[in-house]
């Protein structure tokens, strides 16, 4: 099995793309200067897709677009914690220097120390931002890490920092609706949103020599051991309608071996050998292509015709974003989805895609479906086209990165208005004799 199909084995999968230069701490030096710029401390959870998305790349982004109003400066490890034997050492200097203080989800050293972020954070005089993209709330039975969750109360920690943060974001309205009791802030939708200038998201389609040859592409993680159930035998019965001449089945993410372990040992092998068996159960006419970054993985797209997103029906993945919509839709690849959270804002049946509603008949309603799609070349490649038109200007990054400028601008300043209407009020009150 190769990292990259071989049609993209050209294509470096490791190319840059963090902002800036971290040891293997996640520490920095960078200091910030003694200017009039906006000062943001961003401390990211890790190096994964969620942290590209909510993280690395839109200060990336606010910090190429406003380099003449805020320093950005991160740091994986403000509290110097040494992860070896759970000791701190002296927090960043940065904590006190900053106006911005950034955090999300839960970081790779863990509850405790990311609320730790949080609170000193607050304690230092800085607005804190809090974002998460995941209900962490709200873990459904069958997810890998629900007894972790639970064990080390990561669900009332979650709660405890929607509480002290100033500003709590997350990337969709129901999601917002769900934790709204928690937050002691202002609670805000921050959509997800890719850089449509970014060369992975640019690569021309990979054209096929037959012309009712269909690619059919799921792209996941490892935690959809429940929702690849939904898709239980689909490809084998749209197999049967369509013959296995005509389509071939894609499905991209499969991590590496991870290193002096064998395949048995690693648990994310085993999770994607339980992905095939029930993605590709009994066919043949399949490919399993491993995972890339988040920042080089787009070119996977230019060989999808039709994108699928099989979701079970939870909280969990009723609060998820709609990327996987934006993300097909770059490479005008209409989106098959689950009718699970917010793709009913972006996905119109027989427009851009189709939902598959949830229930006992839905397993019928994705084979009907999938070939009807697979059959009409025509309708496909419209709705790809609507699909296309309808994300790239609503999510693309650049166009809206400047609104988080805006919205830490106006909390600023209704701190610092608040701050002189107290101490007017404390200068008129008569002293205490």
């Amino acid at each position: 099995m190769s990292n990259l199909p071989p049609e993209l084995q050209h294509i470096n999968p490791n190319g840059p793309w963090l902002p800036h230069e971290a040891d293997w701490e996640g520490n920095t030096k960078d200091v910030f200067e003694d200017d009039d710029r906006l000062k943001i401390f961003v401390q990211p959870a890790n190096t994964g897709g969620c942290a590209f998305y909510r993280c690395w790349q839109p200060f990336k982004k606010l910090g190429e677009k406003h380099s003449d109003e805020v320093q950005i400066i991160y740091d994986m490890n403000p509290l110097r914690i040494d992860a070896k034997v759970g000791t701190y050492g002296e927090r960043s200097e940065n904590m006190e220097k900053c106006d911005i203080f950034f955090t999300h989800n839960i970081c790779n050293f863990g509850g405790v120390y990311t609320a730790q972020c949080i609170y000193q954070a607050r304690q230092a005089g800085a607005i804190v931002h809090y974002d998460t993209d995941d209900l962490l709330t709200e873990l459904y039975d069958g997810h890998r890490l629900q007894s972790l969750y639970k064990e080390k109360k990561l669900d009332e920690i979650t709660k405890d920092m929607y509480k002290m943060a100033h500003i709590t974001s997350v990337t969709q309205r129901k999601f917002a609706e769900r934790i709204q009791e928690f937050v002691g802030g202002y609670l805000l939708v921050i959509k997800n949103a890719i850089d449509f200038t970014a060369p992975h998201w640019n690569y021309p389609k990979v054209l096929v020599k037959k012309k009712n040859f269909v690619r059919v592409g799921w792209v996941g993680g490892i935690h959809h051991e429940e929702d690849v159930k939904e898709f239980a035998n689909v490809a084998l019965r749209v197999n049967a309608r369509i013959g296995t001449e005509n389509v071939h089945w894609h499905f991209f993410g499969r991590p590496p071996l991870e290193p002096g372990k064998k395949a048995s040992e690693d648990w994310q092998q085993s999770v994607w050998d339980n992905y095939t068996k029930i993605l590709a159960g009994g066919i043949k006419n399949y490919s399993i292509h491993g995972a890339l970054p988040t920042a080089t993985y787009g070119q996977m797209y230019s060989i999808i015709d039709i994108s699928i997103a099989p979701l079970q029906m939870n909280a969990f993945n009723d609060s998820k974003s709609e990327i996987k919509a934006i993300e097909s839709g770059i490479y005008s690849a209409p989106l098959i989805a689950q009718d699970v959270g917010c793709y009913d804002e972006v996905i119109k049946n027989g427009e851009t895609g189709y939902l598959i509603p949830n229930g006992p008949d839905s397993a019928k309603v994705w084979v009907k479906t999938l070939v009807k799609v697979i059959k009409d070349r025509k309708l496909r490649l419209q709705m790809g086209k609507n699909l296309r038109k309808a994300v790239e200007d609503t999510y693309d990054i650049n166009n809206h990165v400047s609104g988080r400028l805006d919205v830490y601008r106006g909390i600023l300043e209704e701190r610092d208005r608040q701050f002189v209407e107290k101490e007017l009020r404390e200068k008129e009150s008569p002293a205490k004799e």
